[in-house]
């Protein structure tokens, strides 16, 4: 039975296009600047139009945090990246929920989303859509559980944001993948882009650490990634270790 759903993967961002072509990937993602840095985000020739593309956002941004000189530098951050993702003809940004800190109110985290999206919506928007993606762990995480990410919701949807659903993480935080979609769409309204990620670590590890759908590394069933997929009827994109993905996309041209 023929694919129904573009698939690929997280690539290097040094020839992102030529990456996915090896690897039979028909939608890329891959980030403008160091992720674990501040930079500006680089120039990046126009995707071709037969690849569709994403940009992850920098790992470091907290744009829910209460510490102003992490807070501030985030906004600015994601918004640069917007414009970026932008020109490179990116259909969105994706951009991880953040946290804050023990003892800190969530309210206030939640409440700095909104500030993000109202700011911008001075300015006419982001220039991409901006997806908000779930995380595996840590306290005061403004998208590891799904209540929070409801409350989330709650401040940010008016904006439109759309929404990342890492299968990886939802594992990790402890998320049951059977009927997980539905539940997901009952608070967001949409699913914009899977990220089919095995774990390495089992359910409720809170261990962000990703596996190839197939190989022996995964806790994850192959074939209840493959009806996340499915079910959720959105690009998928593997953030898998690189020798498997070739593996990985095509298992899932076979399947969806």
């Amino acid at each position: 039975m023929p694919w129904s759903q573009p698939v690929g993967a997280h690539v290097p961002d040094e020839d992102p296009l030529s990456v996915a072509r090896e690897r039979g990937a028909d939608v890329v993602q891959f980030f403008l600047a160091d992720p674990q840095g501040w930079a500006a985000p680089r120039r990046h020739p126009q995707a071709d139009a037969g690849v569709a593309v994403y940009i992850h956002a920098p790992y470091v941004l907290n744009v829910a945090s209460l510490n102003n000189r992490i807070r501030i530098p985030s906004r600015k951050t994601v918004t640069a990246h917007a414009a970026a993702a932008a020109e490179t003809g990116a259909r969105g940004l994706i951009v991880h929920g953040g946290h804050v800190r023990g003892g800190e109110d969530p309210a206030e985290g939640l409440g700095n989303w909104r500030k993000l999206f109202e700011r911008q919506a001075q300015h006419g928007g982001f220039d991409v859509p901006i997806l908000i993606e779930n995380t595996a762990g840590g306290e005061g995480a403004m998208a590891r559980d799904l209540d929070m990410l409801e409350r989330l919701w709650a401040e940010v949807g008016d904006f439109s944001p759309g929404f990342c659903l890492d299968t990886c993480h939802a594992h990790a935080a402890g998320w049951d993948l059977d009927g997980v979609v539905d539940r997901v769409l009952a608070v967001t309204g949409r699913i914009d882009l899977v990220h089919l990620n095995n774990s390495r670590d089992g359910k409720g590890s809170q261990r962000d650490r990703h596996a190839n759908l197939l190989g022996g590394d995964g806790t994850i069933d192959p074939d209840v990634l493959v009806e996340v997929a499915r079910a959720a009827a959105a690009p998928v994109l593997v953030e898998t270790p690189g020798p498997g993905q070739a593996e990985d996309i095509a298992f899932l041209r076979q399947r969806l």
